[in-house]
Formats: C-alpha cells, sequence, structure tokens
C-alpha cells in the first residue's frame, strides 16, 4: 500500500498534468455561457492593468502569489464557468502570457460580459513549453484542493466566481510538486 505522501505526490502530479496542459491549442464549438461564437474564444491578450482601473471592467484582478522562481512564464486562462468548457482544450477565452517574476504578480483578466467564470493559472518554470511535473506549478481560482479523487480537475462548482459589470478581485496560490 501506498504512503500518505506518496499519495498525495501522485494526486498532484495528475493535478499538475491537467493544469500544465492548459495551453494546448485547439478549436472549440459555441459554449452555452457567456461565448457566443468561436472566435470569442482563444483570444491571446496584454496584461492591460487600465481594465481593471476604476471605472473598468467587467474584468477580474488576479494576484498570483507562491510563484517559486522568476525563470519562465506564467499562463492565465480564462474560462466561462460550464462544464462544457473548463480546462477543455481550446476552450479558454483570454489568455495572458508573462515572463515569470517570483512571489507575487497581477494580472487584469477582461471577461466578455457579467457572468459566473473561472481562471488556470500555469508556471512553465523552464520555459519550454512543454510539462514538466517536477518543476511547473499551477492553480485555479478558488484555490481547490487537489486530491487522488479528482486527479487535479476540480470540478467548475469548486472553481467558479461571479464577475459584475466592474472589476473583481480574487487571489490564486500557485502549487508545485517540489
Amino acid at each position: 500500500m501506498a504512503s500518505n505522501s506518496k499519495i498525495k505526490q501522485m494526486a498532484f502530479a495528475a493535478g499538475a498534468a491537467t493544469l500544465l496542459g492548459l495551453g494546448a491549442a485547439a478549436t472549440g464549438a459555441p459554449a452555452l455561457a457567456q461565448a457566443s461564437n468561436t472566435s470569442d474564444y482563444r483570444n491571446q491578450i496584454s496584461n492591460d492593468m487600465r481594465s481593471c482601473a476604476p471605472g473598468g471592467g467587467p474584468a477580474v484582478r488576479v494576484t498570483i502569489s507562491g510563484i517559486k522562481s522568476s525563470t519562465g512564464k506564467v499562463r492565465a486562462q480564462v474560462y466561462n464557468a460550464t462544464r462544457g468548457d473548463w480546462l477543455e482544450r481550446g476552450r479558454w477565452l483570454n489568455r495572458i502570457e508573462l515572463p515569470a517574476r517570483r512571489g507575487r504578480m497581477v494580472v487584469c483578466m477582461p471577461v466578455p460580459a457579467s457572468g459566473t467564470y473561472a481562471i488556470a493559472v500555469r508556471h512553465d518554470a523552464n520555459g519550454n513549453g512543454e510539462t514538466d511535473i517536477s518543476e511547473d506549478g499551477g492553480a485555479m481560482s478558488n484555490n481547490p484542493s487537489i486530491n487522488i479523487f479528482n486527479l487535479g480537475k476540480p470540478g467548475i462548482d469548486k472553481t467558479r466566481f461571479r464577475v459584475g459589470d466592474g472589476v473583481s478581485s480574487i487571489a490564486i496560490t500557485m502549487k508545485y510538486m517540489t
């Protein structure tokens, strides 16, 4: 029988694999929530903090903490909060990718309209674009736990949050295997 520590490592590895695969590109079909056609998906945008200034929105100010190094890239993606979109290939609405900065980073993630969304963050620590479970990290909105039973893909019910017409704020803490 595997030790509790070994089970946690296996669960984290499975979760990390899910989180780290977030950037894969594929075409998506229309969603049932805020996105209405395929052009609403897969928008690569810059981190424009003016969208999170007073009077801005709808947008989410995302504070990402626990980034273990200033190497590689950090990628944040926002999804419609539907089972059909959450963590599905190519079903992200907006993506922001930046050089990693150890400790804490803040991104402003615009959303198409008020509604419910979920955010996933990946730290590709060595910047190779590959999933390196022993080095890379990941996290999701509402900081759900990752365990052997959900294999790193917490359901949308654990990660969704509401965004109004203005700017919402959330905090996400990165998780790493080591």
